[in-house]
């Protein structure tokens, strides 16, 4: 079934707000997928630290502060890194993908989740309140939230399964429902040189649309194609640097709501998650059209 939030804060006064508001939405969205959760931050100046790019990993066999020791040294920069079980946090005064790949030199049985200049990635298995908690989600500020509440269709409960998946710098892709030729696509990216780190069909729309966006396209072309590509049933909501954005497939039974006020952008799986949004009794509520692309910009 799955549960999709989203929140775009347009006012920064609400920026500090971001977390607490993001972490209610979620919990209003936890009968939808009790298995696993994940959940994506942009501008926690914690999190993702000005000036330097960020890296979330997840099954790190080695302590953040050890891991970050030998990065230092291997990159002759500074690089700082603290642990969030399952998920380790990584910051460096150095590109991020440059950071990317070096960690994936360091510790290849690591899972890299989220990289990017403002975007922290967190993952884990259970009750999604209860990791966004343990992770500090409410206390964490920022300008662009999504989080996503897994119940498991086509791969096994893990951490890495859980949505968001994010494939490329600073974008974030969650999903409502399942790809039915996923596999077909999976295979001609595959030919073209993307690699995978996962059997989520989820994963396969990521690095569709990450591809696209890599090839100079922007994200509403990239959702256009990739309803154009994908079948099945589906609801998605992507976020990159400077844009948050919501599709659904022509059928379009996978549930989804919008509101927008002045102060803010939200979507979420069902109306309950937005109730307790500030000004959403004045905020004009929608229901996203069939294949239609909505984009909001920063």
């Amino acid at each position: 079934m799955c549960g999709i939030v989203g929140l775009h804060l347009r006012e920064p006064s609400l920026y500090p707000q971001l977390g607490a508001l993001l972490t209610d939405m979620l919990g209003q969205m936890c009968d939808r997928g009790p298995d696993s959760a994940g959940m994506a931050i942009y501008g926690d100046k914690a999190w993702s630290k000005v000036g330097e790019s960020t890296v979330s990993l997840l099954d790190c066999p080695v302590p953040a502060t050890e891991l970050a020791a030998t990065l230092s040294a291997s990159l002759d920069t500074t690089v700082t890194g603290f642990d969030l079980d399952p998920t380790t946090i990584l910051h460096g005064v150095v590109g991020a993908a440059d950071l990317a790949t070096a960690v994936r030199s360091v510790v290849p049985s690591a899972r890299v989740i989220g990289f990017g200049d403002d975007l922290t990635v967190l993952k884990g298995v259970g009750n999604p309140i209860d990791l966004a908690n343990r992770f500090g989600l409410p206390s964490a500020s920022g300008w662009q939230g999504v989080a996503h509440t897994r119940m498991a269709t086509e791969s096994a409960v893990t951490a890495e399964g859980s949505h968001p998946f994010s494939v490329g710098p600073d974008q974030c892709l969650v999903h409502n429902g399942s790809f039915s030729n996923h596999m077909s696509i999976k295979h001609q990216l595959e030919r073209d040189g993307v690699a995978f780190d996962s059997a989520n069909d989820t994963e396969v729309g990521a690095r569709f649309v990450a591809k696209q966006l890599a090839e100079g396209v922007d994200l509403e072309k990239a959702l256009l194609m990739l309803n154009e590509t994908f079948d099945g049933f589906y609801t998605l909501l992507v976020s990159t640097a400077d844009s948050f954005a919501v599709v659904r497939d022509a059928i379009s039974c996978k549930p989804a709501v919008i509101a927008e006020t002045d102060q803010w952008v939200a979507m979420a799986s069902e109306y309950r998650a937005l109730a307790n949004l500030p000004g959403v009794d004045n905020a004009r509520i929608f229901e996203p059209e069939p294949e239609e692309v909505y984009v909001w910009h920063r």
